[in-house]
């Protein structure tokens, strides 16, 4: 079964809107541990728009499940994420101003750079995935700097799904052999939602982890938080 880790940047920045603690990210991150997640993410942008870095300290202590934590390598970042020291820290190559993430590393441009960045957070016992395309080279560029995991960046997938399901999947599944030969995991993430979410973990092989968050909650304003974890549960069985 693939695991759901539910990403808390948009309650966070709900919660920032009125520079209140409403709704309160303990409490959400708690609730959707108690409606079925496996794991909770977060992603600190440089602006800290929605997750602050000091949230990242108080949830450390109140995330019984799996702890992720992704975002730009920065001097900042990389400071936060050894001190917190999460289960999982996914790498993600924003840009500072960027709105959303919306491409993943080119591991073989930036060997030198992931290769000590990813030494130094697994010294630590941190458990590192690279964001990435489904791109042989650059797959084959996440082994060679040392990355446990690597997670599909799914925005191409989710947009071509809508007209060409089978086009859609087939780079993302021709990949995911590859990692899994090589020895990488796999996670994704990125518009999956509740429409493309069973297609695409049905066609990629040893899927551990997906990370969905902005859908999500979408959803939840309709259907409830407690139902649409379970809903999202259900297509991952």
């Amino acid at each position: 079964m693939t695991n759901l880790s539910i990403n808390i940047n948009k309650p966070a920045l709900l919660r920032n809107s009125r520079g209140s603690d409403l709704p309160n990210l303990v409490q959400i991150a708690k609730d959707c541990e108690r409606f079925g997640a496996d794991g909770i993410t977060i992603h600190p942008r440089p602006d800290e728009r929605h997750i602050k870095y000091a949230d990242a300290y108080e949830l450390k202590d109140n995330v019984a499940t799996e702890y992720n934590i992704e975002g730009n390598p920065t001097e900042k970042f990389l400071k936060m994420v050894l001190e917190v020291k999460p289960h999982q820290c996914t790498l993600v190559p924003d840009d500072p101003n960027q709105l959303t993430s919306d491409h993943g590393w080119d591991t073989i441009k930036h060997k030198a750079h992931l290769t000590e960045v990813i030494t130094e957070l697994k010294r630590n016992g941190i458990r590192v995935s690279l964001f990435i395309d489904p791109i042989e080279q650059l797959i084959e560029g996440a082994k060679t700097v040392g990355a446990d995991r690597i997670e599909f960046y799914t925005g191409p997938f989710a947009e071509i799904y809508k007209t060409n399901p089978h086009n859609a999947i087939e780079d993302y599944r021709n990949t995911a052999k590859l990692a899994n030969n090589i020895g990488l995991g796999l996670n994704a993430g990125h518009d999956l939602n509740l429409d493309n979410l069973k297609f695409f973990a049905q066609e990629i092989p040893n899927l551990l982890e997906v990370s969905i968050g902005h859908a999500l909650f979408c959803d939840a304003i309709y259907l409830g938080l407690e139902n649409t974890v379970n809903m999202y549960k259900r297509l991952l069985t």
